[in-house]
């Protein structure tokens, strides 16, 4: 008779855990235990089933209790909730949700794998009225949605500035509804810096999206909210998707340790205090690759490589745990976005000493007709070049970009080494010079002192005190829209015109996306210039992190037009 392994949850982490159990082990007893009716469904295509983009509710649900059992003898009891756990024991309580009925069950090895419930902070005035949805489950999607063609709705606000909220967002915009977001937060998407998601911020806008930073729900009504600096929001429906809070309740009543971040506590081998019971998922805490501090971090991909390195330990096969570094990505809209390892924000409380390159070349030959510009944001230490992390955002295949920083990051990989890196290439692809091998190019300039450069986020203060600008654009393009106070000095003009600039003060140069103010500085500090800042991001960056504040807020604008081509 094999080990008689019990699972508490039955999505991602769990049922892996069970499946590699099973391949390791056919004499084992497995047993799956799901508190809802479905296991196995897919959690992170939830929100497309409001827009139509999944048709059918029940094709969420990715395989149901026969299936386990038909095809890897693993028995799954859905509508069954694990209320308590007899370490002393080893045994577990269970209620069956649909009888009441309380019964024990005894294991060798216990999975906990309860996952994290959505946040409904009990501070806001109407937060458990019936037209208040979280999205967890399948049961919660479809019960919004029922609601929304049930009565009608037209407007609908989503709060929560993340995955869950944009996704939502967009899929109920695209399915004809009224969308307002908010956010407390002064952006949405917190893994991305600022100057990054201002892109996003203008997407959401330019599609109809109703977005509202800063500032919190206050009160919830039938046909309205209430933020808390008194604005009222017409929202017939509200989604919340303010975060997730991981399901600690079952391990620290059996007295499991928890994490300083508040997740369940593991070790390397993803086992608890307890050496016969794992937990994996959402409700635990990992160790940060970057950082080397222990984080959360729920998404699905860990979670799986989770359940197989636990279930591997426990028939004593060799685990590596390389930590985590937090790669994701996301679709709002026309635009796609990724990111993975360390932003900005992170770097600077983690103490590392770091710089940054912003770029944004096309994501393919530009002969091609679906080439489109993508704005690539590359963290790296000082002085090692060593890669901290990426932020891509563009209409293109962000994700590839993406995750060849993210395979970078796990190797222990450096500028050096991502200059040198071969990659695919064909037009239709992308470029001879691929947008990643392009911005290790660019941080060893910056690395070694080759040239100085401000970033976008300086740009209206330079301009608000009247500093020299150069943009080393066409004519054509300056007259088509430019900084308000720029001197125009093309870069096919810059040889024969340099006796107009100054030596004695900052000079600033930018033109649509650094490359070719990039060529002008070479030049000029080969002719003496030792004043000279590259403006990374150029003139398109400026216009897609000026945009959205300027819209929403009404302050003068630094450019005559925006350009976003």
């Amino acid at each position: 008779m094999g080990k008689r392994i019990l699972v508490v949850g039955g999505v991602a982490g769990g049922a892996s855990a069970a499946a590699r159990a099973r391949r390791l082990d056919e004499s084992a007893e497995i047993i799956i235990f799901e508190r809802g009716p479905h296991v196995s469904f897919s959690n992170c295509s939830l929100p497309f089933y409001l827009s139509g983009t999944v048709e059918d509710v029940e094709s969420l649900v990715l395989m149901d209790p026969e299936i386990f059992k038909s095809q890897y003898n693993i028995e799954v009891r859905v509508n069954n909730e694990v209320v308590k756990i007899n370490r002393d024991k080893k045994t577990i309580l269970v209620k069956d949700l649909s009888t009441g009925e309380e019964y024990e069950e005894h294991y060798d090895k216990l999975v906990l794998s309860p996952g994290a419930s959505p946040i409904r902070p009990g501070s806001i005035e109407g937060v458990n009225n019936e037209n208040v949805f979280t999205v967890r489950n399948v049961v919660d999607i479809d019960n919004l949605n029922t609601y929304i063609k049930g009565n009608n709705i037209k407007d609908v606000a989503v709060i929560g500035g993340g995955f869950i909220g944009l996704e939502v967002a967009e899929n109920l915009r695209l399915g004809g509804l009224n969308v307002s977001l908010v956010e407390a937060l002064d952006q949405v998407m917190a893994p991305f810096d600022y100057d990054m998601v201002q892109i996003l911020h203008k997407e959401l806008m330019d599609q109809g999206v109703d977005l509202i930073l800063s500032d919190g729900v206050k009160k919830i009504g039938k046909d309205h909210i209430e933020l808390q600096s008194g604005r009222q929001v017409k929202a017939e429906a509200v989604v919340l998707a303010i975060g997730v809070r991981p399901e600690t309740k079952l391990a620290e009543e059996a007295g499991l340790e928890i994490g300083e971040t508040g997740g369940i506590k593991v070790d390397h081998n993803y086992r608890t205090s307890d050496k016969d019971i794992y937990a994996v998922g959402d409700a635990i805490e990992v160790y940060n690759r970057l950082t080397h501090k222990p984080t959360r971090l729920a998404l699905a991909g860990p979670a799986q490589r989770q359940a197989r390195a636990a279930a591997d330990h426990m028939y004593n096969m060799t685990v590596r745990n390389n930590g985590v570094i937090g790669s994701s990505v996301i679709r709002v809209f026309d635009m796609n976005a990724a990111c993975t390892g360390l932003n900005e924000k992170q770097a600077k409380a983690a103490g590392i000493n770091y710089d940054f390159v912003y770029i944004i070349p096309q994501d393919k030959v530009g002969l091609m007709p679906d080439s489109n510009p993508l704005h690539f944001k590359l963290l790296f230490e000082v002085p090692t070049g060593k890669i901290l992390g990426a932020q891509a955002i563009g209409r293109g295949n962000v994700d590839k970009r993406i995750d060849v920083i993210a395979t970078m990051i796990m190797m222990g990989g450096t500028l050096e080494d991502l200059k040198e890196l071969e990659l695919c290439y064909a037009p239709m692809f992308g470029t001879a010079r691929d947008v990643v091998n392009h911005a290790a190019m660019v941080g060893l300039n910056i690395l070694n002192g080759v040239f100085r450069q401000v970033p976008v986020t300086k740009v209206r203060e330079l301009v608000e005190n009247n500093a020299y600008i150069i943009d080393v654009r066409e004519k054509d393009e300056y007259e088509a829209g430019h900084l308000i106070n720029a001197v125009n000095i093309p870069l096919s003009e810059l040889r024969q015109r340099v006796d107009e600039i100054p030596k004695d003060r900052p000079v600033y140069l930018h033109c649509r996306s650094s490359q070719r103010s990039y060529n002008a500085i070479m030049a000029l500090q080969q002719m003496g210039f030792d004043n000279l800042y590259n403006i990374s991001g150029s003139f398109l960056g400026i216009s897609y992190y000026e945009y959205f504040n300027d819209q929403v807020t009404g302050r003068n604008k630094i450019v005559t037009e925006y350009n976003f081509k």
